[in-house]
Formats: C-alpha cells, sequence, structure tokens
C-alpha cells in the first residue's frame, strides 16, 4: 500500500476514531485541523478536542484556525491557513464532524479533495445531528456515508455507503459509538480504493433529503401530551445530549431510559400514575411512559429504586 499524503480535519470523539484507524493504516497525517479548545467542565477551563489530543499524544502537527474564509471576518487567519495547506501538499483532506465550512478555495486544495465521513445514509440526515435525529424520528436503520465534498451541505457525490440497525434500546450515545467505528473502518477502505484508482462517484438521489438541525437545549423539555412512543424516542435520542427534561414540582429532572407501557385510562397528560422500584410511571397523551433512570439537578443518575428514596415523588403532574 502506498502511503497517502493526508490533511485531517475533525474535532469530536467520533472523528478521532477514524483519526486513529488512518494512523494505524501507515498513511502520513501531515496535518491535522480541528476547533479552537472550548472551555469546558465545571471549571470551565479551556480544553483540547479529542482530534488535537490524539495528535498531540502521537506527534501530528496540529492548526486551529478560527476560519478558512478568506472573505470572511478573519481574512489574516484564513489566508495563513490557506498557505499552510497549499504548502504540506497532501493527496486528500478527510474531514468528519469537523466543525467549520469548507470554501471552494479549501475543498480545491488537496489534490484528490476532500473527502467526508457522514453519519447516516444520505440524503437523509444532512446537517449537523444525524444521529440525534434518526433515533428521534424512529429510523430502523442508519449508517455511514463516505462522500466526495462540494460547497453544498452534505450534498456532495457519494463514494462508499453502509448500513446499520438501529437497535430498541440505543441511544445517541451508543450509536455514535458503533457508527464512529463504522466510518472509521470505511475510509480505510475507501482511501485504499482511492489508491487503485477504483473509486466511483454516484450523485445523491433527489428524492429523500432531510436535514437534522443542531440540536438545542430547548428542545430537551419533555411535553407529556406527545405519545409515549415519541417521548420515549427523544429520551434517547437526547442521551447523552443535551439529557431530555421533565418538570416535577419545578425541579428539572432529567430522565435517561424510559419504556412505554399501555394505559387507556384517563389521566392528564405529565399525571404520575405509579412510582416505585421498577419506575415512575407517567401518563403520556396515548399511552405512558415508564422511567427506569433519571437525575436530579447536581445529583448523578439513579435508578427509580435510587431516586426515589431520595425524591418523593407521588402523586401529583409532570409540567406539560
Amino acid at each position: 500500500m502506498r502511503v497517502m499524503k493526508i490533511i485531517y480535519a475533525g474535532t469530536p470523539e467520533f472523528a478521532a476514531v477514524a483519526l486513529q484507524a488512518l494512523h494505524a493504516a501507515g498513511h502520513d497525517i501531515v496535518l491535522v485541523l480541528t476547533q479552537p479548545d472550548r472551555p469546558a467542565g465545571r471549571g470551565m477551563q479551556l480544553q483540547a478536542s479529542p482530534v488535537k489530543q490524539f495528535a498531540l499524544d502521537h506527534h501530528l502537527p496540529v492548526a486551529q484556525p478560527v476560519s478558512l474564509k478568506l472573505d470572511g471576518k478573519y481574512p489574516q487567519v484564513a489566508q495563513e491557513a490557506h498557505d499552510l495547506l497549499h504548502a504540506v501538499q497532501a493527496d486528500v483532506m478527510v474531514v468528519a464532524a469537523y466543525g467549520l465550512i469548507l470554501p471552494r478555495s479549501v475543498l480545491d486544495i488537496p489534490k484528490h479533495g476532500c473527502i467526508n465521513i457522514h453519519a447516516s445514509l444520505l440524503p437523509r440526515w444532512r446537517g449537523a445531528a444525524p444521529i440525534h435525529r434518526a433515533i428521534e424520528a424512529g429510523d430502523a436503520t442508519t449508517g455511514v456515508t463516505i462522500m466526495q465534498m462540494e460547497e453544498g451541505l452534505d450534498t456532495g457525490p457519494m463514494l462508499s455507503m453502509q448500513s446499520l440497525p438501529i437497535a430498541a434500546n440505543d441511544t445517541t450515545g451508543s450509536l455514535h459509538d458503533k457508527l464512529a467505528a463504522l466510518g472509521a473502518d470505511m475510509i480505510v477502505a475507501t482511501l485504499a480504493r482511492l489508491q487503485h484508482g477504483d473509486l466511483p462517484a454516484t450523485p445523491q438521489p433527489e428524492a429523500g433529503v432531510t436535514y437534522a438541525a443542531k440540536i438545542s437545549k430547548e428542545e430537551a423539555q419533555l411535553d407529556f401530551a406527545l405519545p409515549a412512543f415519541e417521548l420515549s424516542r427523544k429520551i434517547r435520542a437526547f442521551n447523552p445530549f443535551p439529557g431530555a427534561v421533565g418538570i416535577y414540582d419545578k425541579v428539572a429532572l432529567k430522565l435517561w431510559q424510559s419504556e412505554v407501557v399501555p394505559h387507556s385510562g384517563k389521566a392528564a397528560p405529565g399525571q404520575v400514575l405509579r412510582a416505585d422500584a421498577e419506575g415512575i410511571v407517567i401518563a403520556c397523551g396515548s399511552d405512558a411512559l415508564r422511567v427506569t433512570l433519571l437525575q436530579k439537578p447536581g445529583g448523578k443518575r439513579l435508578s427509580a429504586r435510587e431516586f426515589l428514596q431520595g425524591f418523593a415523588l407521588t402523586g401529583g403532574s409532570f409540567t406539560s
């Protein structure tokens, strides 16, 4: 296998998994682009992204420009980044959840352009939060698409695609890990095909386009007037971020795990029907939701049994 000179652009753990795979495959990572360090944790100290942490641990060169747009707010920063991208003379740029828009001037720099690892079966769930949205929508399958990047939002021609079933108990966290591993394997295989000139590109179909908007914290509060099956999906989709929230007696409780239970009574949505060691059963627009793992502000995740030992929750209602 001929070693390829790769620029790698990515930021979160999803991207770090693929970077690790490319490094292990023996490719020459000539430059790593990642988002600037961000404040995180209780102390809000600046923290490097998972991609930067891997790069530093393996002595890979790192750049963290705030912009790549020559006509944007930071033209000098962007120009310096362009000069660096030209200087490394890369064969290809691999991009995974980078977080910055790549203008045409960047897409054209590497010999083989820029290739993206996207966690959905395109054209479904283009955009920022494909894993969350697939679970929230109740999709039975998802997957990874490797595509040639162009200026549109996840609109480029497809180079490779593999599907993956979404398990009934998958959360965004568990599905993320499966898709990250799949994407890592796929990008290594895709670059091997690129080296042999066997990488046809297929335009995305026009039918079936959906957009996966970024998840906002405002979405986290549950409306118990919705059917229980929709709320259960949201709880899984918002785990681990931002965490689904149910308001009980003005306290914002995070709900991490639940199951749908049949209920045909006339209880108002949000009413607590039962609270015991098996879970907290809450009436919904249709059927009911049994919450089995939850968390109060400042606390840790607890089973219903443990939670009820320190939080009285009998009768009453969750706010819809």
